[in-house]
């Protein structure tokens, strides 16, 4: 028998919460990388690690829509 609605929104709960937390872990840890007195960057890398998180969150976001068009055309 298959899982039931709650049960499947009750995993996704938890793990959804468990990967967001060490998703917002790691950002808070890359902030460390902004001591001018330990580390020496340029605007230039800056923009591109943001672009680069910027883009991945806009894809990863992109698969919780939900198509409203599920028909092929041309």
């Amino acid at each position: 028998m298959g899982e039931t609605n709650e049960q499947r929104a009750d995993r996704f709960k938890r793990l959804a919460t468990k990967r967001t937390n060490i998703v917002l872990d790691r950002i808070r840890v890359l902030g460390n990388c902004a001591n001018r007195g330990a580390y020496e960057y340029s605007e230039a890398e800056i923009n591109k690690i943001f672009s680069e998180i910027d883009r991945l969150l806009k894809v990863t976001r992109a698969k919780f829509q939900v198509s409203k068009n599920k028909e092929f055309k041309l």
